[in-house]
């Protein structure tokens, strides 16, 4: 009887250590580490518009030694997609449908839709060449939404 009580407990044991999830602490400021402990500047910030898709929340363009980011704020969100890219568009505002491969180029894959999330921005790339930042889907070449560039 005592071995089947002590299999009990043993078993109860083992169950409630391997569910237990390890927390990691936050820094305070709510900021990535890799972001919260660098000096950076921000170039310009602008806010999303909706085209084809409900699109919102900031985008900036941040200088951090000697690099640039674009970077997309906490309040971020766009809808789902296939094959979303986060581009630079050589007009103010990239049309709803037909983006032509002259018109812009991709900085890279979006990583998801909600939330802040960081990109580098190519050295050769002349940001006074672009008017916006888009959120648009390769796959049938529709825009989601766009933020305007100061020129």
């Amino acid at each position: 009887m005592k071995l089947k009580y002590l299999a009990i407990f043993g078993l109860v044991a083992i169950v409630t250590v391997g569910c237990t999830k390890e927390v990691s602490s936050t820094p305070i400021n709510n900021q990535p580490e890799s972001v919260a402990n660098v000096n950076a500047s921000v170039v310009q910030s602008e806010s999303f518009k909706t085209l084809e898709h409900k699109t919102q929340g900031k985008v900036s363009i941040v200088t951090e030694n000697g690099n640039r980011y674009l970077e997309l704020g906490n309040n971020f969100k766009t809808d789902h997609g296939p094959d979303l890219l986060v581009i630079l568009y050589r007009g103010d505002k990239p049309p709803n449908y037909n983006i032509k491969k002259k018109d812009y180029i991709s900085i890279a894959s979006l990583k998801k839709t909600r939330g802040s999330q960081r990109y580098a921005l190519p050295k050769n790339v002349k940001l006074s060449d672009f008017g916006s930042v888009g959120i648009w889907c390769r796959r049938f070449n529709v825009s989601f939404g766009y933020a305007g560039l100061s020129k």
